[in-house]
């Protein structure tokens, strides 16, 4: 187990150095620069100014000298400064991450705790009344749009409860009460489309491990039905629900931009959204960067799991 855990942390790490140079890249790609941007439109600037500008700001020198000066700060913890408001991105992250892991997180545990179970359900009474409801639910969910759930959430409880979100971000140490009516519309947006798709990979696997040999032994042995489901066919059904649980979580990272917007909730999508029409390469950088490391653990993390859900895997 040691051994195929130090091969998939190996592996992480030219993953990484293949990210970060893309994402230099990307940014430094876009139409126009902070300088432009900043300088624009005052006309007394000289390109000495601008010069000194790009200097104090670090976007001097070439494209390899500037993305060696980014990574060697980055992996000592200086993520750089802010751009539009001198703040250091390091501060700035650690705002917004948590917020965006909260709701990711959240989103997450109601996908699984309600796809999960739909998705055993429709496999064990497979071509039931329960079935199709779970797999004309499953088609709607991937379907919707989270920003156009969540408007239409918004609007429902507005209208119809006279009820909206608190604007202002709560940490849930601080009142959880508060905090979790804050977050319970924004999780539920960006969970319905990962919710169909556990409950769709969910049915489709267990069909598959039901029909294999060993579950009919088991059956044939005289084992109850439902420690047949939990025991045996579940737990092989699960690899590739776990899969694409750690996917989805930096497919909700990056995605959630436009939930957080619409419910005002200040995290790493709506940080990001804004430092990319500001120009602010530190803080699109580290921001883009931040989300890349944790969907790599992530996946490190599911890579382990698989070792523990089967220990055949992890001889390989």
């Amino acid at each position: 187990m040691a051994g195929y855990a130090l091969k998939r942390v190996l592996v992480a790490i030219p993953t990484l150095i293949g990210i970060s140079i893309i994402i230099f890249l990307m940014v430094r790609l876009l139409p126009g620069d902070y300088i432009d941007i900043s300088l624009g439109a005052d006309q007394s600037a000289s390109p000495e100014q601008r010069a000194a500008a790009r200097e104090q700001l670090g976007l001097n020198g070439s494209y390899p000298e500037q993305y060696w000066r980014w990574v060697s700060h980055f992996i000592q913890g200086d993520f750089g400064f802010s751009f539009r408001n001198t703040e250091p991105v390091s501060d700035v992250l650690v705002n917004a991450v948590p917020i965006t892991l909260e709701l990711v997180l959240l989103g997450l545990l109601i996908a699984v705790a309600i796809g999960l179970p739909l998705g055993v359900l429709s496999a064990v009474k497979r071509d039931s009344t329960h079935d199709y409801l779970a797999r004309v639910g499953g088609l709607i969910g991937v379907s919707i749009p989270n920003f156009w759930l969540a408007t239409l959430l918004l609007l429902f409880t507005s209208r119809v409860l006279h009820w909206v979100p608190p604007l202002t971000y709560t940490p849930i140490y601080e009142n959880p009460i508060k905090n979790l009516s804050q977050f319970i519309l924004p999780a539920i947006s960006i969970s319905v489309f990962t919710l169909a798709i556990v409950m769709r990979m969910v049915r489709a696997t267990m069909l598959e491990v039901l029909g294999q040999d060993y579950v009919r032994t088991a059956r044939a042995k005289g084992v109850k039905r439902k420690v047949v489901v939990s025991r045996h066919a579940l737990r092989n059904a699960l690899i590739p629900v776990v899969t694409i649980v750690g996917f989805e979580v930096g497919i909700l990272m990056g995605g959630s931009a436009i939930v957080e917007i619409i419910f005002g909730l200040p995290g790493v999508g709506n940080t990001l959204i804004n430092a990319i029409f500001n120009r602010d390469y530190p803080v699109v950088q580290g921001a883009t960067m931040m989300i890349a490391v944790i969907f790599i653990f992530a996946n490190l993390f599911v890579d382990l799991l698989y070792g523990v859900l089967d220990p055949r895997i992890s001889q390989e």
